[in-house]
């Protein structure tokens, strides 16, 4: 299964982070081809957005399953296709350094199937990675906009 950590030290109170991070406004349209998203209630979110792995592009519709909000350090959720099974999981961690600083981590795993669904995975193994440090680098910087606050 394609997966991708990434951490990012960034110099916001975790308290910052948590109050950014319960709004899916603040960081759904961060994500590389985003076209939409509706939080369903507090833990389905439907999300588009076009994904481009070279030869795959296609418009995809995800619902986000939150299965843990652990305020102020951890949130980790499911994501399957609107009319699918599960494809994936993954997590964000949020870990006080000290007062001033916090670690963030992020974790994503995607599981594609059916006929298409090897392929799919060979193409996620390197555009996953990618995605990930866009997106970090995205609420890094958006962060420290939210912070200035």
């Amino acid at each position: 299964m394609p997966s991708e950590k990434q951490q990012i030290e960034v110099a916001i109170p975790i308290n910052v982070i948590w109050d950014f991070i319960r709004d899916a406004n603040n960081w759904a349209p961060l994500v590389p081809g985003y076209i939409q998203h509706e939080q369903i209630n507090n833990s389905l979110i439907t999300w588009e957005f076009k994904s481009d792995l070279g030869i795959m592009k296609k418009k995809v519709s995800l619902v986000i399953d939150i299965k843990e909000w652990n305020e102020p350090t951890r949130v980790s959720f499911e994501l399957r296709r609107t009319n699918e099974k599960y494809i994936g999981k993954g997590y964000f961690e949020a870990h006080a350094v000290n007062q001033k600083k916090t670690l963030l981590t992020g974790f994503l795993e995607i599981n594609a199937s059916g006929a298409l669904g090897s392929l799919a995975n060979s193409l996620f193994k390197s555009a996953i990675p990618k995605s990930t440090e866009e997106v970090a680098a995205a609420i890094s910087n958006k962060l420290e906009e939210f912070n200035q606050k």
